[in-house]
């Protein structure tokens, strides 16, 4: 008898580890992008950015308060723009290194994010991504049960605050954009880059703030710029939580992760209506840009066209997502996402 009678379940899986790597050929025929497009795109997300933030000041301006209402525009071209620069440090909007890095730098002035030392830390995640021995670079904190179960009772308290819908989508994001981006944390000994990225930007939007408020005032600058920055990172936060914080999401440890299959498996398909697809970049695509992240943005509807058995991996629908929130714990026996109170629940039945 052959190895793989012997091992039905060694089988499957050499199976499914082929598959993916022919998934990785097929991709690259997708990786170029088209220099007009990328243009385009750039185009149509920062002119409507700029009249967005301008009609609302306007609206402070002639104290026509309701027009504050167009900072929520604003803010979506802003996570837009997020998007835009998060292809910039893949490589992937122009294929061209320095075009890439100096579009997505500036980028990082609007969206208070140094593009270099972003760009290293978002590398290490997609390098990582799913693997239990190499969390803490990148990405959300998720502790699996028993690293829960082990903690002090101070401890679990911090993972609760930390996991609690208002810190992380709330009090997070205003913490990660307007403090912690402004020094090279988790790479202060990683040599002058990190340093060099954060402190220019921080000089770059410490002169764009002076001259807008110079030209507009600091209380209508406060007001109008204050809520699009916080407004666009809380939702940023919340894209980046739903595309690995799922139920059937993929995590193990070494030998067991594999690239291609935490990539397909760990990263969500997360199916939005169309104009929430456009505003932010496709990117709830997430598996397939987690195989391949050298696919523009807009190419990868192009995948899901083409190869419409990738549409179901991991797919979650926009009010499915909304049940992600309670899940905060890896159960490496189910092999999923669970809430704190199905984690107890399964202690007690153990």
């Amino acid at each position: 008898m052959g190895e793989a009678d012997e091992n039905p379940e060694r089988s499957r899986e050499n199976a499914e580890l082929f598959a993916e790597k022919r998934w990785l050929k097929i991709l690259a025929g997708y990786r170029q992008p088209r220099a007009g497009r990328s243009a385009f795109e750039l185009a149509v997300t920062v002119v409507p950015f700029a009249l967005f933030w301008a009609a609302a000041w306007a609206a402070v301006h002639y104290s026509f308060w309701p027009g504050l209402i167009l900072v929520l525009p604003a803010a979506a071209f802003l996570l837009r723009l997020f998007m835009i620069q998060h292809d910039c440090g893949h490589g992937s909007f122009f294929a061209h290194r320095r075009v890439d890095d100096w579009v997505g730098r500036t980028i990082g002035i609007l969206t208070l994010t140094p593009y270099d030392y972003w760009r290293r830390a978002h590398a290490e995640h997609h390098a990582s991504a799913g693997n239990l021995d190499e969390r803490g670079v990148g990405d959300i904190e998720t502790l699996t049960i028993a690293e829960y179960n082990a903690l002090s009772r101070w401890g679990r308290l911090g993972y609760r605050l930390y996991r609690h819908p208002i810190v992380m989508f709330g009090i997070g994001p205003a913490w990660l954009f307007l403090f912690k981006q402004r020094l090279p944390f988790g790479m202060m000994r990683s040599g002058a880059l990190p340093w060099i990225s954060t402190m220019a930007t921080n000089l770059a939007i410490a002169v764009v703030a002076a001259l807008l408020i110079w030209a507009v005032g600091i209380v209508p600058f406060l007001l109008v710029h204050l809520p699009t920055v916080l407004l666009a990172g809380a939702a940023g936060v919340w894209l980046f939580y739903v595309q690995h914080q799922f139920e059937e999401t993929h995590w193990s440890k070494e030998p067991d992760w594999q690239f291609q299959h935490a990539a397909l498996h760990g990263a969500s398909h997360y199916d939005l209506p169309p104009v929430l697809r456009w505003i932010t970049g496709n990117i709830g695509i997430h598996h397939v840009h987690h195989l391949s992240s050298r696919v523009p943005y807009y190419r990868l509807p192009e995948v899901l066209r083409d190869h419409p058995e990738l549409a179901d991996l991991g797919r979650i629908t926009l009010m499915e997502s909304l049940r992600c929130v309670k899940l905060v714990l890896w159960d490496e026996r189910t092999k999923r996402l669970v809430s704190f109170r199905e984690a107890a629940r399964l202690a007690t039945a153990r």
